[in-house]
């Protein structure tokens, strides 16, 4: 008797997102909601750049994994990265697409499973290696687990993983999985973190917007309403 064999994780991430609405306005940025949580993200950044004295941006260096349609590239060219030093490598081709058009040429974008480019990048190039919601959109922990090695391996002494990605699951949507801070720590054991908890739970912000936008501030300000964290996992200089 044989059985139908299980796909590879990267196929298995294509077949979940074909099963969401290509443009979905739960997270569209006309959605005060998803823009507030967008612009919430993009201040907390800033003020870690700031913390770690990073006050010009020009020289750094940072890739993103899963990068998407290139919107995280984009803001990160408006705070200061010069567009040859960001990179992104992208799972899905259509996405892939629209970041190519949207980013400017210098932009380094590469398709396809990011730990199969692992050793095709030289270590240690990237003074960040960033993700938004991409390990919580992986369910097979070893593949996790093979993406931060090839994540920590591109990241120069002295750099760091910026990671943001939601703790909790959802429970209506059996297609992620939230990663818990201390995944995050079994993930990177040699990092040094620095957590910040940010983004009020998605349903709820979406529910105060629609009363008003202000409402999301406030709910907001009670920190076990946020559903994700901001990490800072930094790698040492020996």
């Amino acid at each position: 008797m044989s059985s139908t064999p299980r796909p590879s994780e990267p196929e298995a991430v294509r077949e979940r997102y074909a099963r969401r609405a290509a443009q979905d306005w739960r997270y569209h940025p006309l959605n005060p909601a998803a823009l507030a949580t967008w612009q919430e993200r993009q201040r907390a950044c800033a003020a870690l750049f700031r913390t770690l004295g990073w006050l010009d941006l020009a020289e750094r260096r940072l890739l993103e994994v899963g990068c998407g349609s290139g919107a995280n590239l984009l803001e990160c060219l408006r705070m200061g990265f010069r567009a040859e030093h960001l990179a992104g490598i992208e799972l899905l081709e259509d996405r892939l697409a629209q970041a190519r058009a949207r980013l400017p040429g210098a932009v380094q974008l590469l398709a396809g499973d990011a730990v199969a480019w692992g050793p095709k990048l030289a270590p240690g190039q990237y003074d960040v290696v960033m993700q938004a919601t991409v390990f919580s959109s992986l369910l097979d922990e070893a593949f996790q687990a093979r993406l931060a090695e090839t994540m920590w391996r591109w990241v120069k002494p002295g750099g760091g993983v910026l990671w943001y990605d939601f703790t909790v699951d959802n429970p209506r949507n059996p297609d992620v999985r939230g990663v818990p801070v201390e995944r995050v720590r079994a993930l990177f054991p040699e990092g040094r973190l620095r957590v910040r908890r940010l983004t009020l739970a998605p349903p709820l912000a979406r529910a105060a917007v629609r009363v008003h936008p202000a409402l999301y501030a406030c709910f907001n300000a009670l920190p076990w309403l946020r559903t994700h964290v901001l990490a800072w996992i930094e790698k040492p200089q020996s």
